[in-house]
């Protein structure tokens, strides 16, 4: 019989990156790219947030549950404020642990709450919708460039 310590490694294939956005300042509207470079403070072009939460991350498959808790059609990327979508990995999995972005490395540290502003942009109750799926932060370990399309592993 396998030990948890091998269940908890084992992954079913890599993820991928499918969305990058930058806000310049910070209540800017998030600005999609097709890549950017990851610096040790965060993604360059996006609002300074050094340490634990340089970095925020929403898995791609919560963004239909969050439509559907707040009771709308769908929701777009940029509506949720994350800087990078990840889809094809459990990152609430990975928590704690590292992952190679491209050609980046990051450590997932905590959950990334949502904030008020999801009820303007979601609707009533649109806050309550995304708790529990808002993401997560990391901490830059590797600098690197990331594109739409490259592999997320843990590392």
């Amino acid at each position: 019989m396998e030990t948890l310590a091998t269940l908890t490694t084992r992954h079913a294939g890599p993820g991928r990156i499918d969305w990058i956005g930058l806000r310049p300042v910070r209540l800017a509207d998030p600005i999609s790219v097709e890549t950017a470079h990851l610096g040790e403070s965060g993604l360059e072009g996006d609002h300074a947030r050094p340490g634990k939460r340089a970095l925020s991350l929403i898995q791609a498959e919560h963004l239909p549950v969050i439509a559907a808790l707040a009771h709308i059609g769908a929701v777009a990327p940029e509506t949720l404020r994350r800087n990078l979508v990840i889809s094809g990995l459990n990152l609430s999995a990975l928590r704690g642990k590292r992952l190679r972005l491209g050609e980046a490395v990051v450590e997932l540290t905590t959950p990334c709450a949502p904030c008020s502003r999801m009820e303007k942009a979601l609707g009533p109750g649109g806050y309550t919708a995304m708790r529990g799926h808002g993401g997560w932060c990391a901490k830059i370990i590797t600098p690197g460039t990331l594109s739409i399309g490259a592999p997320v592993l843990p590392a």
